[in-house]
């Protein structure tokens, strides 16, 4: 019966665990490895195990850093789809103030009707401000390609090519990010710089 028994235990064993217990009790019959060798093995096994650890740490430390930037990230652009659909009534709201013929200003309700459009749009460029949302307004500005898209360039006399000539649609950015670029209009490579003994 108790014969019985160990030979259960030793069938439970499973084969990795045999092997890993016989490396621990190696044979007694194999060369017993020198103080010397020992030690140069413990030694080699603490590198490894301290350089596992010090990649293991260096990797949590990088999950960290990129979900906080993450966060970060989330916080900071979260309005830009609110923002972006905000940017059709701003526009709206300046041609509105652009499309009143100049003669009909001096009329007192019109220009009382245009002060308050004029309050609303100013509020409401200054409430996008507040939350990093900025306008960009690149009138005679040279062209760049990262805040502006050309929609027509013309020769224009005294604006040196590459120059915004005519802003059509201002661009907005939020914080660094372009939000929407503005549309423009650029002079030609064929318009003249003003000529400097012109001015003088």
């Amino acid at each position: 019966m108790i014969e019985d028994k160990d030979q259960l235990a030793r069938d439970r064993i499973p084969a990795n665990d045999a092997e890993d217990a016989a490396s621990e009790f190696p044979d007694e019959g194999a060369p017993a490895a020198t103080p010397e060798e020992r030690v140069v093995a413990l030694e080699a096994e603490l590198a490894d195990a301290k350089d596992r650890l010090l990649r293991a740490l260096a990797e949590t430390e990088n999950v960290r850093r990129r979900a906080q930037r993450e966060r970060e990230d989330t916080q900071k652009y979260a309005i830009s789809n609110f923002a972006r659909d905000l940017l059709s009534p701003v526009d709206n709201l300046r041609r509105a103030l652009d499309s009143v013929p100049p003669a009909e200003i001096s009329d007192p309700r019109t220009r009382s009707l245009l002060e308050g459009v004029a309050a609303t749009e100013r509020e409401l460029l200054a409430t996008f401000e507040r939350y990093g949302l900025k306008r960009i307004d690149p009138m005679g500005e040279r062209f760049d390609h990262n805040f502006h898209q050309a929609i027509f360039e013309a020769e224009r006399p005294g604006a040196a090519p590459g120059t915004v000539i005519e802003v059509l649609q201002p661009g907005y950015v939020l914080h660094d990010r372009l939000l929407r670029p503005a549309m423009v209009g650029v002079a030609k490579a064929g318009s003249q710089p003003p000529d400097e003994d012109d001015t003088a």
